[in-house]
């Protein structure tokens, strides 16, 4: 049997497996808005939750010069997306569902 995916509004991959995860985007009821951000993933000790790192260059004016800047975001992490050290994901905006978690991950690139 097969679990309806709902159509989150992004143009993203679903996932093929399914989950019973009330925050999931996909499976569950959790609304995704805002903006949308490609990263890592750093770490996934935590329960259903990953650090997704950023890195980008900020151009300096008064030394004309780049420098390197990362950035590092906690995002809810789906059991049906199957997660490790090292994955390319995307994570959006969504509402918050802890003290530093507003992100949730939406899709997995391989």
């Amino acid at each position: 049997m097969t679990a309806k995916i709902k159509d989150i509004g992004i143009d993203v991959v679903p996932p093929t497996s399914e989950c019973n995860d009330p925050n999931c985007p996909f499976h569950g009821t959790l609304p995704v808005r805002g903006q949308t951000i490609d990263g890592v993933v750093a770490t996934v000790r935590m329960n259903k939750t990953v650090v997704v790192e950023r890195n980008y260059m900020r151009y300096v004016h008064k030394y004309e010069r780049y420098e390197k800047k990362s950035s590092r975001y906690v995002a809810h992490a789906a059991p049906c997306l199957g997660l490790k050290v090292g994955d390319r994901v995307t994570i959006a905006e969504c509402r918050p569902l802890a003290k530093t978690v507003s992100f949730a991950v939406i899709e997995k690139k391989e």
